[in-house]
């Protein structure tokens, strides 16, 4: 299963949207590298120190440029705005947010491409998460990301 069909599953099962915008909003996490992370564990990829370096470079590329930008747009736009028709703002708002999914899918297909293929043995999601995690920030928060590998193990 490609990462992307593997992300948009996971991402549907109860609880992961909502710990997946925890770990962004208050954790300044990335979504789609944990969500990597999360899918390497699960089908036998094992990621060594350089290859998840590689992983945050592109994650924090696509995040600063792109992603982020674009959510702040999206976010913006979603509440009311004065001398805006809110019709009109609300279909910006959606061609907004298709585009930010469309990024995300692009991530998404860079992360897949540095692990083509599995190489071991399938491990913990939590333990992957940790390692990026780890990687991305300086503080790892243990407790978000174990609520985001229970839901998505569930």
């Amino acid at each position: 299963m490609s990462l992307w069909d593997w992300a948009v599953k996971a991402y549907g099962r109860e609880g992961v949207s909502e710990a997946c915008i925890q770990l962004q909003d208050y954790f300044d996490q990335n979504v789609c590298l944990l969500l990597w992370a999360g899918w390497c564990a699960e089908t036998g990829r094992r990621p060594d120190e350089e290859e998840v370096e590689a992983a945050c470079d592109i994650a924090r590329a696509w995040q600063d440029t792109t992603i982020a930008p674009l959510r702040s747009v999206r976010r913006t736009l979603k509440k009311p705005v004065p001398d805006l028709d809110a019709a009109a703002r609300e279909a910006v708002r959606n061609r907004v947010k298709a585009v930010e999914l469309e990024a995300e899918k692009y991530l998404l297909a860079q992360l897949e491409a540095l692990i083509p293929v599995p190489n071991g043995a399938a491990r913990p999601v939590l333990d992957a998460m940790v390692q990026c995690a780890r990687q991305w920030d300086k503080t790892v928060p243990r407790p978000a990301l174990t609520t985001l590998a229970q839901r998505l193990s569930a």
